[in-house]
């Protein structure tokens, strides 16, 4: 008889509980782990939600006419022309990333690190995934030369990988891959036959706009799936709106009936307020933009200055340029810290806990070594307790002068610098 399945919460969710909880009980501790947008509910979004609290009838699977258009409008405002056809609506990206696990065939290639939830999709649709190296310069997307090397090594094999998974930008590390880079994982995809899911949910958080950004939907058309929400870029993660764009080729609309038949079986229809939410949000009139541009400009000003507090204190880390996490690599006080019982990621993660009261998600929770010295810290959390300092923060034209703000931080580099202090 067959072992039962082990069954276990997804890590992030489980660290943010136990920070409630800890909290609950009197402990003060800088929460770097959880990767939520620490930011008051927009008036604007509050009130289109109770307009449409009055409806209460399930509605389209893929949608409402009206929400589906506004998206298609959003993509189209980004070099994407979209009809409303190729949009279907969820509650979250992430049960319309756990659909296409079950639409699309064959195995899947990921970034490494990567969002902690990918691989155990991937898992629960019974598929293989494979983890390939990120490159220097950023996370995101995998080394193309790993991903050939993986891609012929794994089909010799019998392994049957047919889907990479890119991040743009990216969850953990907060860089966001150049043009250049996508151009050739496009090129890449064709040449293997590959499918591309592009999980574009903090495409509005690039922290200079001046900076450029190209989606993999525009190098290869035919073949990439763009997901993508307002968890991130509008701070409402817990009302659950997530959008998928697929091809408009017949494998596209293939894709999109699939996801629609998981759909009808899994979660029916997005909930009828949150679709009231969507086509307001994603028509982007001027308020949302800029909400838009404010976070933003917050998201880069406190992950740069976490940035520094890391490397000052001798971590390797890449600046960030886009969302809101760090992934430092404190690899280089190996020998330092192993005089404290640090010896890999989980270590780390219990040592700057329970020692110096800071919460992050070590790195073999997103598919890095084990015995990495890395995690990934979310900064987003660092606005304030409360709505009225939350919305201090976005409002301050230097957020780093707030007394809310200069605290926290402060406790975090001392923190750090104990960590790598002899």
């Amino acid at each position: 008889m067959p072992e039962p399945t082990r069954w276990h919460t997804s890590p992030n969710l489980a660290l943010n509980q136990q920070v409630a909880e800890r909290r609950a009980a009197g402990e003060r501790i800088i929460h770097l782990g959880f990767g939520e947008s620490r930011l008051p509910v927009f008036g604007p979004l509050a009130e289109r939600l109770a307009t449409g609290a009055r409806e209460g009838g399930y509605g389209p699977v893929a949608g409402s006419a009206g929400a589906r258009e506004a998206a298609a409008g959003y993509f189209g405002r980004r070099r994407l022309p979209t009809s409303a056809d190729q949009i279907v609506l969820g509650p979250g990206s992430k049960p319309l990333l756990m659909a296409l696990q079950h639409v699309l065939p064959g195995d899947v290639l990921l970034p490494r690190p990567a969002w902690n939830s990918y691989a155990p999709q991937v898992r629960l649709a019974g598929k293989r995934a494979y983890g390939v190296p990120i490159p220097a310069e950023c996370g995101g997307v995998p080394d193309p030369a790993a991903v050939r090397e993986v891609v012929r090594s794994a089909r010799a094999a019998g392994g049957d990988p047919r889907v990479v998974i890119l991040t743009l930008p990216d969850n953990p590390t907060g860089t966001l891959a150049p043009p250049a880079l996508i151009r050739e994982i496009g090129a890449l995809a064709r040449e293997l036959d590959l499918v591309i899911v592009s999980d574009e949910i903090y495409r509005d958080i690039v922290h200079d706009p001046a900076t450029p950004f190209l989606s993999p939907a525009e190098i290869a058309p035919e073949r990439t799936v763009i997901t993508t929400g307002l968890s991130k870029t509008l701070a409402i993660g817990g009302w659950r709106v997530g959008v998928c764009r697929f091809p408009e080729t017949e494998a596209g609309r293939r894709a999109r009936d699939g996801v629609v038949s998981v759909a009808s079986d899994v979660w029916s229809t997005l909930a009828v307020p949150m679709q009231e939410v969507t086509a307001y949000a994603f028509a982007e009139p001027p308020e949302i933009r800029e909400r838009l541009a404010d976070s933003a400009r917050l998201h880069g000003v406190v992950a740069r200055e976490v940035h520094r507090i890391m490397t000052a204190a001798g971590a390797d880390c890449r600046p960030p340029t886009g969302a809101f996490y760090v992934y430092p690599d404190f690899g280089p006080l190996r020998g330092l810290l192993a005089g404290k019982g640090v010896t890999g990621s989980d270590s780390l993660q219990r040592h700057l806990l329970d020692a110096h009261g800071v919460m992050v998600l070590a790195g073999h929770h997103l598919g890095d070594d084990t015995s990495a010295l890395r995690f990934k810290a979310a900064t987003s959390m660092l606005y304030g307790d409360t709505v009225k300092e939350q919305e201090e923060s976005l409002a301050a034209p230097d957020p780093l002068t707030l007394p809310h703000v200069a605290d926290v931080l402060t406790r975090l580099e001392e923190a750090i610098g104990e960590l790598a202090g002899g």
